[in-house]
């Protein structure tokens, strides 16, 4: 921290100034020199200081220097927002390119197709944005140098006219580059839209027409933009809005466009390269030659016919088993998937609350299936379909009338389903029953920790103006007026008025305004959340629950009440996060409007026409348990099967006093779980009880019930070793080298899964598979025995 009298120059490495300064590194300097940009002033709330500091620093770079002069860890939402991140900015560069326009369409059409086949695979992946930044800037690069114009080096002579300006203007710069990567991720997205579609088709044997499938898909993402983009100045434009799942987009960008001739800026490029090359080169071993690697379990190598064995120790195979004590070295499961909970970049107290959970999960599902808790032993350990209580899969469209509502003495005959426990156990988890249960939580926890910062902020924002530094540097740039805003959620309300009934949904008007404000209520909620600790806690089984109370008896009703009334909240998340990352930037506000909403279109139209395609071909695969290495429908089996118990048989499944009643009870219990550890902290801060993230904690007590589970003990290891060791030890270098690292690990590994899926894993239509040896073996990947 920089004292009053500090007439000094120091670094937070001891290397001389001059040397410093000459490798493009930070460093402070005499608080008299004219050569500042920027003085930052905060609270260090975060970090338990009082007072306010000042950290200074030499053009657009900042650094903060503890009393035995080395560089003080990144704590504080300040730290993220001034240390990490660049405030640089040239209000002259073009963004509305020829280039920009080329790749963004082209990127968007290849990331919907790309992000549908995803949303198919036996994991939840997404298609990670740090992907289609790299590739973006290497095809951004070569249109750079090829294309006639004044910033071509090719020996093509043109005049310096608006048209050559529009075809090629200089250098690739780092505004077209951010404009391509929010257009293209926000196309990649797998619309909610796509899981009642993909349920309708595979479970109900009904296919709406495109008409009614695209708009659909455009209407229900656009309407969370409408809400997103009222509360921004909340949500966005302060400083305790971090996103830490941003930095290492951002670091990238910064990396790949600043600084080019410092010496150090070089050097990150190269660790960058690097690290891209060997992930992207190792990954092949995993994914194809070597699967043994995606979940090394010496228990199971130690004993490979022990059914429990697999149960716990297992997990490289999916539905197989929850993966403790396993080191899994694929980085496609280790890292963040596209995701935003990454090891290397989400706080450690989010992380660490996510796997306290995992914990409690392990020893529940397995306490549960020995004691024959809800009949677990006639089910499949991990699995998310719907079952009779003979063990067979449970027939949904038998207790259903033609218009695909209850029938009530259908259901007497067919009897009502069974989850396995470990589903159960999710459902009592993470959503309502215990699911409202992490809701209620999630507010409890905002209200008790967050409610005063965000009411201050809404307070002051008419007297008020935002003081974080990169909101004051956007201030030359025309914002988006809220009308905008307003007139897009109203439009694409009057779509989704249309759409619901064109589908034929069963869903009532009123029901659908019922979920908008539902959806409207929450997203500061869950914003705020994500916005500072990087996790979005999901509040769809409580919509779903909601939706079957007031629609009951129709399933189809309730996946459309809980399109809008879930999805619109992360369609909003979405805006909101990408109005950061244009602020980070320094993007115009109302391009990033532009180039997301453009994307949403192009995601819509292409998502329709490929799920129709995977449903044809794999739809045998797509209804079985465990499908196969390459296509899985778990995701559209398990919002089918929530749709059946909620939307069909909330009420007889769930009433009091039969099998699951105890389930919405769990709603007063959820209401008050943050508070002992808010008490805790009042009375004993120094104890560290503020960093019990409440709502993950509760949330993922079911976070191994579905999927390959093999790489949460080799995050958590990670975790630990970045966000603890690395941050407060290696305090310079996890500044400097630690986010790269994710996104070199996450943008390596997908362009491996891209090639990999369409090469040899079946994405063209032919599955190509490794011939068996000793680290690719029949049956389960790590030798546990096969329990499927």
């Amino acid at each position: 921290m920089a004292s009053s009298g500090m007439d000094r120059k120091v670094d937070p490495t001891n290397m001389p100034i001059d040397e410093k300064k000459a490798m493009g590194d930070v460093a402070v300097i005499d608080r008299d020199s004219s050569s500042f940009d920027e003085k930052v002033s905060f609270e260090k709330e975060s970090s338990g200081d009082s007072g306010v500091g000042e950290v200074y620093a030499e053009g657009p770079r900042l650094i903060d220097l503890g009393e035995d002069g080395k560089e003080r860890p990144i704590e504080t939402d300040a730290d993220y927002s001034t240390r990490l991140l660049s405030l640089e900015d040239d209000p002259s560069l073009p963004v509305f390119t020829f280039r920009m326009w080329f790749l963004s369409l082209g990127l968007s059409c290849f990331a919907a197709v790309l992000g549908q086949i995803f949303y198919f695979r036996p994991q939840t992946v997404k298609v990670s944005q740090l992907f289609l930044l790299i590739i973006s800037y290497l095809m951004g690069k070569v249109m750079e140098e090829i294309i006639p114009g004044p910033g071509s080096t090719a020996k093509i002579q043109t005049r310096d006219t608006r048209f050559w300006r529009f075809m090629n203007p200089g250098p690739f710069n780092i505004k077209e580059h951010v404009a391509i990567t929010i257009m293209a991720t926000t196309s990649s997205s797998s619309a909610l839209a796509i899981s009642i579609f993909a349920a309708q088709d595979l479970y109900y044997n009904v296919r709406p027409n495109a008409a009614v499938g695209i708009f659909t898909l455009i209407g229900s993402q656009l309407i969370g933009y409408g809400i997103a983009g009222i509360m921004r100045n909340f949500l966005v434009y302060p400083t305790f809005a971090v996103y830490p799942q941003l930095m290492p987009q951002v670091q990238l960008f910064d990396a790949l466009h600043r600084g080019q001739h410092a010496v150090m800026q070089k050097r990150r490029l190269k660790f960058f390269w690097i690290v891209f090359v060997g992930i992207f080169v190792w990954e092949w071993f995993p994914e194809y030659i070597a699967p043994t690697l995606t979940g090394i379990s010496i228990f199971c190598l130690a004993n490979q016919d022990s059914a429990w064995f697999t149960r716990i120790f297992g997990g490289a195979a999916g539905n197989e088993g929850l993966g403790a004590f396993s080191l899994c070295l694929d980085w496609a499961y280790v890292g963040a998937g596209g995701g935003t909970i990454g090891a290397l970049f989400t706080p450690l107290s989010t992380q660490l609350s996510l796997y306290a959970g995992c914990a409690v999960c392990m020893i529940a599902f397995c306490v549960c299936y020995t004691l024959d808790v809800w009949h677990a032993k006639s089910f499949p350990f991990l699995t998310q379909l719907l079952y009779s209580q003979n063990g067979t899969e449970y027939d949904q469209l038998s207790i259903l009338n033609p218009d695909f509502t209850l029938n009530m003495d259908k259901l007497a005959q067919q009897g009502l389903p069974w989850y396995a426990a470990s589903q159960m156990l999710y459902k009592v988890s993470r959503t309502l029953y215990i699911g409202d249960h992490e809701t209620i939580a999630a507010i409890t926890h905002f209200l008790l920790w967050h409610a005063k910062t965000v009411y201050k902020i809404v307070r002051d924002s008419r007297t008020k103006e935002c003081t974080d530094p990169h909101y004051q540097k956007m201030k030359i740039y025309k914002e988006m007026s809220n009308w905008w805003y307003l007139a897009v959620f109203i439009g694409t309300i009057g779509m989704a008025l249309g759409t619901t009934y064109g589908a034929k949904s069963g869903l009532p008007w009123w029901a659908l305004f019922v979920a908008m404000i539902f959806a409207i209520l929450f997203v500061p909620i869950i914003g705020t959340l994500n916005a500072t600790v990087g996790y979005a806690p999901s509040i769809e089984n409580m919509v779903q629950m909601l939706g079957g109370a007031l629609v009951p008896g129709k399933p189809v009703a309730n996946m459309y009440f809980d399109m809008y009334g879930y999805g619109s909240v992360v369609q909003a998340l979405a805006l909101l996060s990408d109005l950061k990352l244009g602020q980070y930037t320094k993007l115009p506000p109302r391009i990033t409007f532009t180039v997301q909403t453009i994307g949403t279109v192009i995601g819509g139209l292409l998502s329709f026409v490929i799920m129709k395609t995977v449903l044809n071909a794999q739809r045998d695969i797509l209804r079985d348990v465990q499908g196969t290495n390459v296509w899985s429908g778990q995701q559209v089996q398990s919002y089918n099967s929530a749709a059946i118990a909620w939307g069909a048989l909330g009420k007889p499944l769930y009433q009091t006093g039969t099998r699951y009643g105890f389930v919405p009870y769990m709603l007063f219990a959820g209401l008050g779980f943050p508070i002992p550890f808010w008490y805790l902290h009042k009375k004993y801060p120094k104890f560290g009880f503020n960093y019990v993230f409440t709502p993950i904690l509760v949330a993922e007590l079911g976070f191994l019930s579905v999927g390959i589970n093999s790489s949460v003990f080799t995050s958590f290891l990670l975790a630990v070793f970045s966000q603890y060791y690395l941050r407060k030890y290696r305090a310079t270098w996890f500044r400097k080298y630690n986010f790269l690292l994710s996104a070199a690990l996450d943008g390596g590994t997908s362009v491996m899964v891209f090639i990999y899926t369409f090469a040899v894993g079946g994405g063209s239509g032919t599955v190509r598979p490794f011939p068996n040896w000793a680290l690719n073996p029949k049956g389960n990947p790590d030798y546990c025995k096969r329990l499927t």
